[in-house]
This record gives C-alpha cells, structure tokens and sequence, in this order.
C-alpha cells in the first residue's frame, strides 16, 4: 500500500502510510460544495458551511455582478484547480478579465484530531494586466446549519473590525474549533478615492454581519448579503444625490452594514484591497494541536505542489513526446474532476405515475393510478463527482462510472466511498435516480422540467466497470495478470496498471466491501432486467432467447433521455420497439456482474450470469444485426404490427463494438470499423462524430447527439480498439492502425481547444472541432488523461 505523501516535519503535514478505504478522517472536509468558485464543507448533512463572493469595485456597475455559484454567464476567462487531492488540499487558479484580477486559491489540510482535522486558505490576486487598475472586495462567510453555536469573537465597532478576526464555534460532529482571518502586511486597502474624507474612521477597518440564516437555506447566502451592501449604499448614496455631488468611490460605500443580529448563525467579513492582495483563511480544530500560522502555507503549499507533481506522473505517466504544456494540461483536467467531487444531502421529487402511454403496458411495475402526483422523498447524502461546476453540478448515474474510472485510478479508497454512497441510493426495488437532485440548492439549478424522477426510467449501467477495474487492480497487484503483457508494439504501459492507486485496500478489505455492497448491486441489476425488458413474441419475432430484449423506458417522441443519447434519432415510440445500445449495456452489465461474483465467490450467480451473457449477446446478433445494412440497428414495429430494424449510423450502431462484446473473429467486427473509419460517416479529425455526416439529420434541430463529438464515447471506441489491436484476429492491424490515430486526433483537438479557450468542453463540433455547450466540463471529458496515459 502507497504511503501518503511526505511534506516537512515542521508543519505535520502527514498522513497516515496505511490508511485503509476506510479512512474516513482524511475525507471530512473538502470542497464539497463545487458549485461555487470556492466553497468548503464536511460531509456531514447539516454543519458549517463557508463560501467566498467577490466583485470589483472600480465601478459600481461591477457589484451587479458578484461571483459566487459557477456561472458561464460570469464570464471568467478561465477557472482551474491545477493541482487538486480530496485528502490533502489543491491550487486553483481563477482570471476574472472584466475585474482584471488573477485569483490564485491555495487550500491546505492538515491531519490531526478526531474531526476530520484542520485546514487552511490562502486568497491572493494579481492584476491581469498591469497597466489597469485592481480593485476587488471580497466576502468570506461562515454558516452553521443544524446543531452548534458559531460566534464572532472581536470586539464589534460601527467602523468595522480590527485584524485578526476570529470566529469560535463547536458542533457535536466537529468538536470545538476557532476560525481566523488574517491580512498580508503588504495589502493596500482602498483609502484614496473621491470623498475619502467623509470616512475617516471606516476605511483602514474590515467591514462584518451577522445574520439568522434557516437550516437548509445557507445557499442563498449572496441573496441575502448583496442586498444588505445595496442598502448601506443607497443611503450613503442619497446623501450626495441630495446635495447633488458625484457619488464616493464605490470601495467606500459598497459595504456590509457591521450589524451581528441576535441568533446569528451566519457570518460574513469583507475585505477589499486595492491591486495586489493576499489573505488567509484558517480552520483549527479542537482536538488537533497544531496551530496553523503563514507559514504553514507557505511550506505547505510548496511541498503538496511537488508531491502531486511526482505521483501524478507516477500514475499518469505521459509519453515521453508530450511537452511541458501537455504535462500541465493532464494534471488540470485530472485535478479539475477531482475539485468537482461535491458532497449532497436533501430529499428529491419522485412520480411513480407512467409518463407516457407506451410505458403504461401491462409489464410495468409501476401501474399506479395516473392521478397519482409527484412526492418528495426522505433526505438522502451523496458523495459524487460532478460533470460540470457550471452548468451540471449535481450527481448524474451513467456519467459517474466514467468518473470513477478515473478517480479510482488516482485514489481507490475515494473510488469506493464514492460508489458506497451511490449503492446507498438503491431502494428496496432496485431503481436509483439518474439525475441526483438533493435538496433545494440543487433544485434551484435545474429547469422544472427536469426536476422529477421516474421510478421506471432506466441510465446507462456505467457504475460497475469501475469495480472491474478496481478488481483488475486488486489482481494484478497480488499477481502479475497475463493480461497485462497484452501491450500493443511501442505501448507506453500494460493494459491494466499494476502500481496501485492511493488508499489502495488490502485483499481482504476489498472482498469484504464486495461482499457488502453485492446484494443491493445485484438488486438493481435484476430492477433492470425487470422494468427494461422489452418484448419479442408479442410480435413474432425470431431470437434464440424468448426473454433477452430491451426497451428503454420514458422516452418521448423526440428524445430518449434515459439512454443518455438525447436527440439521437430513433424510430417512432412504440411499446414494442427495441434498443441495441440497452441491450448492448445490459450484456455489458451481466459481464461486470459476472466478475464481480467470481471475486466475492458468489458461484452460483456467476453461473446464472454466464448464461444471461450468452443468451443476450446471441439475442443482440438475432434481434438487431440488419445484413444489408451491415451494421447494428435499433427494432421498431410498423403499422402493420411488424418488427422492423431501424438504422441510424453513428454512435448507437457502434454499440456491440465499443463495450467490447464482438470477439475477434466476429464477421460483424469489419462492417463495424469500416463505418467508423469512413470520413463520410463517423471519422473526423477531431474525433469519432455521434451520428453519420451523410445522415440527414446531421447537425439538426438540437444537435447535441447529431453529430458533435463525444470524448467518453471516443473513450469507450479507444479503449476497444486497444483490446482488438492486442489481440489476434483478422482486424488487429486495422484496429491497431485506428486506434493510433484516433488517440492522436482526440489528445490534439482537447488540448488545443483548452489552450485557445482555457476550458475543457462537454461536446466538440463535428465539423470544426471547436468545444461546444457547457463548460468547463471535467466530468467524462476529463478521461482525456487516461487516454494520455492509455490508461484502459
């Protein structure tokens, strides 16, 4: 098991050498909260919470757009954890160009004590451009939800707080602890300005408030405080309109009131400096005994950037072509997934009432009265990574077995914790949400449309390929796996990487974990095989299996969201109509079960699952291979209540291929690489294209799964690709020759598009590469390191 990193013995900065998956001390605090530019909180459900606002005051206009949430409509040049680990601390680099501020975020933790330790910040900023001014305000707040006290320890003034601040708090599940907020010596605050001598008192001071705040409401924290600065401004403002004088330079009215109401539960502190600037932040825990001062996170910082360095390099090893940008670009887009890990808690909206009349048959489960309303459930917590900071801040199921696939390479033990938590969403019948919406915060960040969750609405079964892949770790490190010498000519690593990840668990604490998780997996598997199973004697159809075919369910007439593919075209909705992309997951989901029962000894259900496998890969060759076609389609029934294939070329009909279920041999594994590497089709120069460029729905309507370019998509295509070129067979030297370039294509085009835009992207044009919709998206497009790395 790797030791944890080693920093200076002067500021006890070490973690412990045997920490197990279990290490839930290292894994309390964190930026739990990654739909704000900065935001910290412990994985507890109710507790303190801090955040950071800033906006400029070189106008007045820059307050009317503070920065808190991720927001695209901000505007920000750029934001970007460049160095992140959940157990340790991360730098994150923000370029804020309408305020002309470079804010560099450095957050350190420190191990100690019994309640998740302590840890500290650092805020500091430059000018962007020099030759313009710098005026930034920025407000730290500190809120405690549920049970606890949190109070403000300065003396309180009219003018404001004298340095250091200090705020003391204690809750049952942090113990007591102290925040303090100190100043670098070499700040210039804002004391020159029009009509500075109209507050003589006030400006050398640190403006505050205390406010009541509801348990569950904290996240409204910028509504509630930018209205309380609007009100000192407009008074102090009214003054000069009545006298009719220019208006006092914005610093010095754009100010929080220094009220602390009573019961104040919520405290914020603002701080505005003129040009350069740096602050820092500490959290000192009771029960840890170290004391945080500067230079902690002087020392600190410095030796967690090396050591990330060093291990990044170890685990994601670059080929040795890759130039010093390519290196800085991998360990951003890996820090960036791992900065979007947020921890949620709160109940969700659920209607168990059939959407649409093609998904009220008499198979369902859920033939509740259509009346029936949508209902809230119990709060549940989810700790999970996030596909977007902006735009998607929330859990997604199928995206987060991409994410863990790289998450659990870096660090195992987060792998598992995360993926506990998601096993603890499965309820009693084996259904678990495809979107996690928790809470009021996470409503407030979703169209209504969207809100409500289907109890028979299916996503793509990602999550247990990252168990495989934990478990091929787990063997590979007890004993070399002859799989691993299935490296292609020239490859930089073997197929599965033998050096274990971070937390990496014993043999034993892996089996045990397995062994606990397994039953409610295997419910859900089995919730799948029972509300998603589609129909094929109904309609006479021909299949060596009578009960082998799938049908996603909730798909309208346009869309089929629960595939994941929205837009994509299908043929018209139908109860009897088929999907090759489901059955394709559900043959890919009964393989991941059947390893996962060979590891936990679970032999019988290996052998059932050996027979589930066999009979639906025969099904998919039966039900959706079209030979004229010579590709796979998805089967719909006409209006003479006939099956029929219908065939879209693009990313549905490369389904049996990209999850690996052809065989080396297969006849239908040719046809499969001739349509992805026709540029009239699939092939570009950016990447693999969702759907035919020849189809006429190309670049249509919506356009977000015609046509553009998906890299977790790319992913799956590659990581096949690798498998068939390492393999004997008739196509290894074409898979081997595709493979090659599409790597190239797809490493090029996202580190080009990073470069020019400073972001990675959720899709990227079809035609011109350029990155598209939300951003920055280091969910699934962050697999770009594995493919680096070749990383499979």
């Amino acid at each position: 098991m790797r030791s944890s990193w080693l920093l200076s013995i002067c500021i006890l900065y070490v973690l412990s050498a045997n920490a197990s998956v279990n290490d839930s001390q290292s894994l309390i605090w964190g930026t739990w909260r990654p739909n704000l530019y900065f935001g910290l909180r412990p994985r507890l459900p109710y507790s303190l919470m801090t955040g950071l606002i800033w906006f400029g005051t070189q106008d007045y206009q820059s307050f009317t757009q503070p920065r808190h949430q991720c927001d695209q409509g901000d505007g920000l040049d750029a934001y970007t954890w460049i160095s992140h680990d959940p157990r340790e601390g991360g730098v994150q680099v923000l370029k804020d160009g309408k305020n002309n501020a470079e804010i560099t975020i450095e957050w350190l933790k420190v191990a100690g004590g019994d309640h998740g330790g302590s840890w500290a910040a650092r805020i500091k900023g430059v000018p962007m451009d020099p030759q313009r001014p710098m005026r930034t305000s920025f407000i730290p707040y500190f809120a405690l939800e549920g049970i606890g006290s949190l109070e403000l320890e300065n003396e309180e003034d009219d003018n404001g707080l004298q340095d250091p601040i200090i705020f003391s708090g204690s809750t049952p599940d942090l113990g007591d602890f102290e925040i303090r907020i100190l100043e670098h010596s070499d700040n210039v605050k804002v004391i020159h300005g029009l009509h500075e001598d109209d507050f003589p008192d006030s400006l050398d001071r640190t403006p505050f408030i205390g406010l009541q705040v509801e348990t569950g409401q904290v996240w409204r924290v910028k509504d509630l405080l930018l209205p309380k600065i609007l009100e000192v401004a407009q008074t102090s403002i009214d003054t000069y309109r009545k006298r009719e004088l220019p208006f006092p330079d914005p610093s010095f009215v754009l100010r929080l009131p220094n009220d602390v109401y009573s019961g104040s539960n919520l405290f914020a502190i603002q701080k505005t400096f003129d040009g350069q600037f740096e602050f820092d932040i500490f959290f000192e825990s009771g029960s840890n005994r170290q004391k945080l001062d500067s230079s902690v996170v002087d020392q600190g910082i410095k030796a967690f950037t090396q050591a990330y360095e060093r291990r990044f390099e170890s685990i994601f090893p670059l080929p040795s072509s890759a130039d010093s940008s390519q290196h800085a670009f991998s360990r951003a887009i890996t820090s960036n997934l791992l900065g979007g890990i947020g921890y949620f808690y709160g109940n969700s909206l659920v209607d168990r009432a059939p959407e649409f009349e093609w998904d009220d048959d008499q198979d369902s489960e859920n033939n509740d009265d259509p009346k029936d309303t949508a209902r809230y459930t119990e709060p549940k917590e989810l700790l999970t990574a996030t596909p977007s900071r902006s735009f998607f801040p929330r859990g997604f199921y199928w995206d987060e077995g991409f994410h863990l696939l790289h998450i659990g390479a870096w660090d195992t033990g987060l792998s598992l914790e995360i993926f506990r938590d998601w096993i603890n969403l499965i309820d009693d019948d084996g259904w678990v949400a495809r979107e996690q919406i928790l809470g009021d915060e996470a409503r407030s960040r979703v169209p209504g449309e969207f809100v409500t969750q289907h109890p028979t609405y299916a996503n793509p079964p990602t999550l247990t390929m990252a168990l495989t892949a934990i478990i091929s770790r787990m063997r590979a490190a007890s004993m070399q796996d002859p799989l691993s010498n299935l490296g292609m000519q020239d490859a930089q690593v073997p197929l599965f990487n033998i050096e274990p990840s971070a937390h990496q668990p014993s043999m034993d604490e892996a089996l045990s974990y397995l062994k606990s998780i397994y039953p409610p997996l295997k419910r859900h598997y089995d919730w799948f095989r029972r509300t998603q199973r589609g129909q094929i004697k109904a309609y006479s159809r021909k299949a060596r299996s009578r009960t082998e075919a799938y049908r996603w369910r909730g798909r309208s007439k346009d869309h089929v969201l629960t595939s994941g593919m929205d837009d994509y075209p299908r043929g018209p909705p139908h109860a009897g109509e088929l999907h090759v992309d489901l059955i394709s997951w559900m043959a890919f989901f009964t393989r991941t079960m059947k390893d996962i029962a060979n590891f936990v000894g679970e032999t019988q259900d290996e052998e059932n699952f050996i027979g589930i496998e066999k009979a639906i890969l025969e099904n998919i060759e039966d039900l959706h291979w079209n030979e004229e076609e010579q590709m796979y389609c998805d089967a719909n029934i006409d209006e003479e209540e006939e099956s029929f294939l219908v065939c879209n070329k693009g990313y549905l009909s490369l389904f049996p291929f990209m999850l690996g279920l052809l065989t080396p041999d297969s006849p239908h594994l040719g046809p499969s690489l001739d349509l992805l590497s026709s540029p009239d089709h699939l092939w570009s120069p950016y990447g693999i294209r969702s759907l035919s460029a020849s189809h006429p729905l190309f670049g249509q309507g919506e356009n977000y799964w015609r046509g553009p370019i998906w890299i977790q998509m790319n992913f799956l295509v590659l990581r096949s690709l690798y498998t068939y070129a390492t393999q004997p067979g008739p196509h290894r030297g074409h898979a081997q020759e595709l493979y090659t370039q599409l790597r190239e294509n797809i490493i090029k085009n996202v580190h080009k598009e990073y470069e020019r835009t400073g972001y990675v992207w959720e899709q990227y044009d079809a035609l011109s590469g350029e990155g598209k919709r939300s951003h920055p998206f280091t969910g699934w497009t962050s697999l770009v390191t594995l493919i680096i790395s070749e990383k499979y």
